[in-house]
């Protein structure tokens, strides 16, 4: 008998194209498993199946066999479960997407271990009776807001890293930044990296990774003094949109690491920085191709309150301007 807890399975019919072939041609040809997850799935009993038999990666398939994927339920041990608020947007038995607050850490790090979006998700498994290691898609800074996807198994979270590195996954962001964009909408391609003399800090530089943020502006406040930005991303490194909107002398407003205030601001500013209570920036947009449907998926978030006060506030400066 078989104690084992397994995940919902991720079914396939085959196809009369594939009638004859291996297994595993059928399944790296048709859901891209990769060399690692076939090797995974040989460890388990029934981990895989053909029309309800236990199959193995080297056997034939006929079409109209059913192959069933079958994966070891993961806990998600290294994660306290801790029961908190989470707002979600789309929730399968194979992706979660969540729409993340400001002031929350993603994954819990040394010497945080409670208080994070991971320690929530575990918990709202385990209340569900589910098991599931917790595997973001992508990450968010503590302090940036908006919506971010969570793969609920190993396959999931391969397919939609294998996404991100194509660039089929698009993510859109809104900043409010100081000063306003010159040109008013362009593309900034400039390769970054970790500052020598600071490791927690990413900066501009030539040996650094290629990394391209393409931005428009949206809105100018008080002639010029800032200014809202829509931003999309070809590639995701750390601190990419902070890094390079600071590198084109339009650090985020509230942005304590890359500029967006410090000693000496305008009064305007300062009641800026109060206002958003952290750097002015939100994941608005979230597109992506389901793994299992084939399905093309956008989840959006609103401007959360703070950053709704915060435009509120420069709208105000175009009222002293006239």
């Amino acid at each position: 008998m078989d104690d084992t807890v397994y995940s919902d399975p991720i079914e396939l019919v085959v196809q009369p194209a594939d009638d004859g072939l291996a297994v595993r041609t059928v399944l790296q040809k048709r859901l891209g498993v990769s060399r690692r997850l076939l090797t995974r799935l040989k460890r388990t009993k029934v981990g895989l199946t053909v029309n309800g038999r236990r199959a193995f990666t080297s056997d034939r398939v006929s079409a109209g066999d059913r192959i069933a994927l079958r994966m070891e339920a993961e806990a998600a041990d290294d994660v306290l479960p801790q029961e908190m608020p989470l707002s979600i947007l789309h929730e399968d038995p194979h992706l979660l997407v969540l729409d993340k607050p400001a002031g929350i850490v993603v994954h819990p790090t040394k010497g945080h271990y409670v208080n994070t979006l991971a320690n929530g998700v575990v918990h709202h498994w385990l209340k569900h009776g589910k098991a599931h290691r917790f595997r973001p898609v992508h990450r968010l800074d503590k302090d940036t807001s908006g919506v971010i996807a969570v793969a609920k198994n190993a396959y999931v979270h391969q397919q939609l890293a294998e996404q991100m590195k194509r660039g089929r996954i698009g993510k859109r962001y809104i900043a409010y930044v100081r000063g306003a964009p010159s040109p008013a909408d362009g593309t900034i391609d400039a390769p970054i990296d970790r500052d020598p003399a600071a490791p927690h800090l990413r900066i501009v530089t030539p040996d650094g990774y290629p990394s391209v943020t393409h931005y428009r502006t949206e809105a100018v406040y008080g002639g010029g003094r800032a200014a809202k930005v829509s931003l999309t991303l070809e590639t995701g490194r750390t601190h990419q949109i902070r890094v390079h909107m600071r590198h084109i002398g339009c650090p985020l407003i509230a942005d304590e690491l890359y500029g967006g205030h410090g000693a000496g601001d305008p009064d305007w500013l300062a009641a800026a920085v109060k206002s958003a209570g952290r750097q002015a920036l939100h994941a608005a947009e979230l597109e992506l191709t389901h793994p299992m449907t084939g399905e093309r998926m956008i989840f959006a978030s609103p401007l959360p309150d703070d950053l709704l006060r915060l435009e509120r506030l420069l709208k105000s400066l175009d009222d002293r301007e006239s």
